[in-house]
């Protein structure tokens, strides 16, 4: 059954947080979205220009009508609008036919803007959601002005730290249980780009789509940091300001297990007659190595292909099956008698491969790269 995600967010006119945002990550996720609008807010890339907030009855009302119909399987929640609404959502998701969901917290408080989102009644009563939720997303402003990693923690819920608005250019996003500490961390290079608008809502709502689906947490949150990496690189830089992501040039780049037949390799003679004949069928040229003898290219649909010339490709192609969680697949296929000539092994460009040959012969390789097929360090 398709993964059902209920958004309980405010909307934001400039298409580039909230619900709008929200949406656009479940449906890229595969999942199905739907909504519970606490708040219609006038903004762009520049600011918020004005908020009005929806009445709780209103917003109940919205929860109610989804949730008898069709059903829930997680819930992310971000901008609330007003206490009296934090409470009453809060005693909503407690019912029987939602207390099973998991319940994913963004506690919105301020926009990437600058611009007041929450005020201080409403932070208060983030207590009753923090209650609720299997987990909460704050950045550091945030984490901040709910009172810290042991005031969260002690709602019972997890608790991922995020590391954007820390210093320095590795991002650094951190996992926490309640009596356990960190459990987990993820680094990644600082993403240089004003296109930043609705990073947070991203995050929570892929994480949401990845516990829908089936998804341990760790794993969703893993999957989401790659997707909202992705979408920040395929910015499409519309605005003057803070501008929206690009979520929906997110595509074949590992965020499902797999296998997912996005990537080949094939042989060269002369390096620049290849580059010029694929360039001239009008794919997009990523990769530019001519003292390896290796090129990339990317076709409209994020699909690339590859020429390399020497000794290393003589005999045929290579075809690459990608997975977001490899080692898994690579152990469930060879627990099953599949013969591999390469286990899974980082290599020095970033991707994780393992290699084996078809009956015929045929080489594959079986990788896991994340956004370093599209976006490798070296990109054009």
């Amino acid at each position: 059954m398709t993964a059902r995600v209920l958004i309980i967010a405010g909307s934001d006119s400039g298409g580039g947080a909230g619900i709008q945002a929200d949406i656009k990550a479940v449906t890229m996720l595969g999942g199905h979205a739907m909504t519970a609008v606490t708040a219609i807010t006038a903004q762009n890339t520049l600011g918020v220009q004005g908020v009005h907030a929806i009445p709780a009855e209103m917003v109940l009302a919205q929860i109610d009508s989804v949730a008898s119909d069709i059903g829930v399987d997680a819930v992310k929640i971000g901008m609330i609008g007003s206490a009296g609404t934090a409470a009453a959502v809060a005693e909503r998701l407690s019912r029987s036919d939602l207390a099973q969901a998991a319940v994913v917290f963004d506690p919105v408080m301020i926009a990437t803007s600058g611009s007041v989102l929450a005020d201080a009644a409403t932070i208060a009563a983030f207590r009753a959601l923090l209650d609720r939720a299997m987990v909460a997303t704050p950045n550091l402003p945030e984490l901040e002005a709910l009172g810290g990693e042991e005031a969260v923690l002690a709602h019972g819920c997890s608790l991922l730290v995020k590391g954007g608005h820390a210093e320095g250019e590795t991002v650094i996003d951190r996992l926490f249980e309640t009596g356990e500490g960190e459990v987990a961390r993820w680094e990644a290079p600082r993403i240089d780009t004003p296109h930043s608008h609705g990073t947070g809502c991203t995050l929570a709502s892929a994480i949401a789509t990845g516990l829908a689906q089936g998804m341990p947490l760790e794993p969703a949150i893993a999957r989401a940091r790659d997707f909202v990496r992705l979408s920040l690189l395929d910015a499409p830089g519309l605005g003057s300001g803070h501008g929206p992501m690009g979520q929906q040039a997110v595509r074949n780049d590992g965020l499902f297990t797999g296998p997912a037949l996005n990537q080949i390799t094939l042989p060269a003679k002369d390096y620049a007659v290849s580059v010029a004949f694929y360039k001239q069928l009008g794919l997009t040229q990523i990769v530019d190595s001519p003292g390896n003898g290796y090129a990339r290219f990317e076709a409209a649909n994020g699909v690339t292909l590859s020429i390399h010339v020497g000794d290393g490709v003589a005999g045929g192609a290579t075809a690459y099956l990608e997975s977001g969680a490899l080692d898994a697949w690579v152990a469930y296929l060879a627990r099953r008698g599949v013969q591999f000539e390469q286990m899974p092994k980082d290599e020095d460009w970033g991707w994780r491969e393992a290699r084996l040959t078809d009956p015929a012969g045929n080489r594959l390789c079986l990788y896991q790269a994340g956004e370093y097929r599209r976006y490798p360090p070296w990109r054009i």
